[in-house]
């Protein structure tokens, strides 16, 4: 009896004319996931199929649980598309699966994809169903609430038979929704922001800003460690770090006691601008929920946001704390992002930070100083790390 993973798309299937392109992306995500085993993929347009080793079967059912684009998945069991075989393959599929010193209630859903069969659903429903009453006496039907669901999908070439379906991660396969930049520091709402994002199908590379010896490489670590949680569900990603002290201290240096996080967070977007053009990004990222911190005000977004006309996109604006830290527990960055190492948008924070900023007051504080020739400076001398989620120092080289 032919055992395999069965794969539901779900929300896939509302692409019509895409749709080949996201199964294609799923397909490929998943043999790069699944590439140090033994497993033969094949996929359809309403299915995808993984037949694996059975002693393998632990650790491919963990690795599609961090795959986004899977609705559901079940494993299966493979029988040619005749009644009497699919009627030996559910006795079998029962008998291997289930514990017959107890009683239990069933019932049998079948889907007919293949129209040419000899019988329709329902009236495979009834065979099926009757086959199991005569050849199991401890088994009664019950279509509300039964103990035992088997499910029968009938197609062209073979039919498949299962009793249990595990919910995936949904979403849409990485990569099909093109390319942003997500900001990562080491606090907890940025790398949720960055797995709700990846979840969309946006495929990231990450930009940490540091100010050593402001901040500390315990920082940089923390967030290489963030980094690394975040590519078990996106794969291979650039991490690139922002050489900011010098900018930072010269915004100390010339702004108003309340204004350096806005002016440091608008000089922040003009690098991002600059580096979503060179890296060929569409939109940046970033975990600001309205109203969390003075920066995070409607008014401070919109001044923020006024030096920039890529497209900024915040996961987490509308969540509340709580809910943030639920999804960071889920996806185990929360006690990462929970390490006392600060970045550089904490190490500095004024003691009463303006919450409703003025664009004319940012652009006056912005005259004195030359922040383009810093910015230009900073991009000559960026530090590009390249990190998956095997990421080790020794194995992988610094690129500039």
């Amino acid at each position: 009896m032919d055992r395999l993973i069965l794969i539901k798309y779900g929300e896939l299937t509302t692409k019509k004319g895409n749709r080949k392109l996201f199964i294609n992306t799923l397909y490929k995500n998943i043999k790069e996931k699944l590439n140090n085993l033994n497993v033969d993929i094949q996929s359809d347009i309403s299915r995808m199929y993984i037949e694996y080793n059975s002693f393998d079967e632990e650790i491919v059912l963990k690795k599609l649980n961090e795959v986004f684009g899977i609705h559901a998945y079940s494993i299966a069991y493979k029988a040619n598309s005749k009644i009497d075989d699919i009627k030996n393959t559910i006795k079998e599929v029962l008998n291997n699966n289930i514990d017959m010193n107890n009683n239990y209630t069933f019932k049998v859903e079948t889907k007919r994809s293949d129209k040419t069969f000899i019988k329709d659903s329902m009236e495979c429903n009834n065979e099926f169903g009757g086959f199991v009453l005569k050849n199991f006496k401890n088994f009664k039907v019950d279509v509300h609430n039964p103990n035992v669901m088997i499910y029968v999908e009938i197609r062209k070439n073979y039919s498949y038979v299962y009793l249990n379906e595990y919910k995936g991660l949904g979403g849409y396969p990485v990569g099909t929704l093109g390319k942003a930049l997500l900001m990562l520091s080491g606090g907890i709402d940025s790398p949720v922001a960055g797995y709700l994002s990846i979840k969309r199908g946006i495929k990231l590379d990450l930009v940490y800003f540091e100010a050593i010896p402001h901040t500390s490489l315990e920082a940089r670590n923390k967030v290489i460690e963030l980094a690394k949680k975040l590519s078990i569900y996106a794969g291979e990603m650039r991490l690139i770090v922002v050489p900011f002290t010098k900018l930072q201290e010269s915004i100390y240096k010339y702004a108003d006691p309340t204004y350096p996080i806005t002016i440091m967070r608008r000089m922040m977007y003009r690098i991002m601008e600059k580096l979503s053009k060179r890296y060929k990004s569409l939109a940046i990222v970033n975990g600001e929920s309205v109203g969390q911190v003075a920066s995070q005000t409607l008014t401070s977004m919109n001044v923020i946001n006024n030096v920039t006309s890529i497209p900024v996109i915040r996961p987490v604006a509308c969540l509340d704390k709580l809910e943030i830290i639920d999804i960071a527990k889920k996806i185990d960055t929360y006690d990462i992002s929970i390490l006392p190492y600060e970045d550089c948008c904490t190490v500095f924070v004024p003691k009463h930070p303006v919450i409703n900023p003025s664009l004319d007051k940012c652009i006056e504080i912005e005259s004195k100083f030359d922040y383009n020739s810093l910015i230009d400076e900073i991009m000559n001398n960026l530090l590009v790390i390249k990190i998956n989620e095997e990421y080790e120092d020794a194995k992988y080289k610094d690129i500039l």
